[in-house]
């Protein structure tokens, strides 16, 4: 399965402590989201991908040694659920 999200710039985002707030300007709506979420949005930001290809992306910038494919999947549809980002 691929997915896909609107470009970085349709997103205002500020940290906030161990969260992100994330105004999605599409919708209007204001997200409150933790890690791996934001970061799986900005991996977005260079094409659709699938588990697999997103989860190569984040290991350029995060060590991320016990990660798994299926784990990056339950994620991505956390934020379709969320309106964040959609089935491509």
């Amino acid at each position: 399965m691929r997915y896909a999200a609107d470009p970085p710039t349709a997103r205002l985002t500020v940290a906030l402590d161990a969260l992100v707030a994330i105004y999605h300007r599409p919708s209007g709506t204001t997200h409150l989201l933790a890690s791996p979420a934001p970061e799986l949005l900005d991996a977005l930001g260079e094409g659709a991908a699938d588990a697999p290809e997103l989860l190569a992306r984040l290991s350029r910038q995060f060590e991320l040694p016990d990660a798994a494919a299926e784990a990056i999947e339950a994620r991505m549809e956390e934020l379709v659920a969320a309106g964040l980002a959609w089935r491509a």
